[in-house]
């Protein structure tokens, strides 16, 4: 019996929900789109489509171009079935992933070059992924394989430039506030109970608002 369907294999049953795809046309599609907020699915990618088939989810047919086979798979009908019931489930919580952030943590067993070249690091890849994102939406506008869901690209593009338009705030607030550091175990007269005050006070404005501002319309 096969393993109990992931988040990735319904990542990848929307994919083929969309049109039919070989593997490598999933692989370019995931690196275009999935990559972004579920990275995992490039990790799995050769091997979910046969699993989806064994559950009955999708179809492969074996096609040539020219004396080269390729597989080619297919959502069945109990796939789009499967994958409108999985949209009723609730979402597994937000999760996130950053080896830069596991050295600030521990940045007081190293010195403050090393902490100011993470985080300046951090900051370009920031600064990167918002340049890819505003490409992609450009590209999107100008001419997007499936315009009949633009509305969800531009949704779900919203919050991934939001989180690295943070990322890249963040690294230039947290260098101003290490270079008034005498060190990586000493932040002289730098005031960490300030700063966690204000986080404070940010936090339970946020939360006060939360629920009770009608949505943006724009």
């Amino acid at each position: 019996m096969p393993s109990a369907p992931t988040g990735t294999s319904y990542a990848v049953l929307g994919l083929l929900s969309l049109r039919s795809w070989t593997t490598y046309e999933l692989a370019q599609q995931v690196r275009r789109s999935l990559n972004w907020f579920w990275p995992r699915a490039e990790r799995k990618l050769y091997q979910e489509p046969k699993a989806l088939v064994e559950r009955g989810l999708a179809t492969s047919r074996t096609e040539h171009t020219g004396r080269r086979p390729r597989t080619v798979y297919t959502i069945t009908p109990e796939g789009r079935a499967a994958l409108r019931e999985w949209l009723n489930q609730p979402a597994a919580p937000r999760s996130g992933e950053s080896e830069a952030m596991v050295k600030v943590f521990f940045a007081d067993a190293g010195d403050l070059e090393q902490l100011d070249a993470t985080l300046s690091r951090q900051g370009d890849e920031a600064a990167e992924r918002i340049e890819s994102l505003t490409a992609m939406a450009e590209a999107s506008l100008d001419e997007s394989a499936f315009p009949e869901r633009l509305h969800l690209s531009a949704l779900s593009l919203r919050l991934q430039l939001e989180q690295e338009l943070a990322v890249l705030r963040w690294t230039r607030w947290a260098r101003e506030q290490v270079a008034q550091w005498g060190s990586t175990s000493d932040p002289a007269g730098w005031s960490a109970a300030d700063s966690l005050r204000r986080l404070v006070d940010d936090g339970r404005a946020a939360l006060a608002g939360h629920g009770s501002l009608a949505p943006d319309r724009r």
